[in-house]
């Protein structure tokens, strides 16, 4: 079963500028979707029409088989590129917000992650750093018990050293029947976990998607690899 289709979709911006065009797109439940393409190709927005923070021109989006609205905003947990938490709350603070917004919210789960990093719950987000920040509010984006994640850019503010750990708090802090859609341009860091990859060009058409593994067999090459010919970077 497909946990998203996007049939037909079609956003455009000022002046007429398609961002998507006519986009398909199918995701099946269960899987770790790479969304891969160069910065201003449409990922984010992609992302925030799925989340329902936009509107389509035209076209179609169901999520586990429904269009966007109350079913898919209580099954899908998203991570915006940018924070956007108020600087004066402390951080288990968000923690006893997030429990009480969302039923599927687990705090024991978020307390760990932050005790593995080392964050402390009494510390406000003001005092916090960019990227520690970020940690937060992805430890509070996988803390929830939905059916789709949606992480926009979530390894772009953190340091290198931390990236590893982060995509291993991703992938195992969500249920294995959930999906897992991650945007990024930074292939090298995230094709280690990817089930599935999907390439993303400007005017929002997909030039290429499929298995991640097949993929790095029938080409020999990695997925950075075949990103940056089928982009020529």
């Amino acid at each position: 079963m497909n946990i998203l289709e996007c049939k037909n979709l079609t956003k455009s911006y000022k002046k007429g500028t398609k961002v998507l065009n006519n986009l398909n797109l199918q995701i099946p439940a269960g899987k770790i979707v790479g969304l891969l393409g160069p910065n201003g190709c449409g990922k984010s927005t992609l992302i925030k029409l799925i989340s329902g923070l936009l509107q389509p021109d035209s076209g179609e989006i169901l999520v586990d088989g429904n269009p966007i609205g109350e079913h898919s905003n209580a099954i899908i947990s998203y991570l915006p590129e940018r924070t956007y938490f108020n600087s004066w709350m402390r951080v288990e603070e968000l923690i006893m917000y997030f429990e009480e917004f969302y039923s599927d919210f687990n705090a024991e789960r978020a307390f760990k992650l932050l005790y593995d990093l080392n964050i402390n719950p009494k510390d406000k987000l003001k005092s916090l750093s960019k990227g520690t920040k970020e940690k937060v509010q992805l430890i509070l984006v996988m803390s929830r018990d939905a059916k789709l994640y949606l992480l926009d850019e979530p390894i772009a503010g953190v340091d290198p050293a931390a990236r590893e750990y982060i995509l291993s708090t991703i992938v195992s802090n969500y249920n294995p029947e959930a999906t897992i859609i991650i945007t990024t341009h930074l292939i090298t860091d995230v094709e280690q976990v990817l089930d599935d990859y999907v390439f993303l060009s400007f005017g929002g058409q997909i030039l290429a998607s499929g298995n991640a593994e097949q993929a790095r067999i029938e080409n020999g090459k990695s997925l950075d690899m075949l990103f940056r010919e089928v982009f020529r970077c």
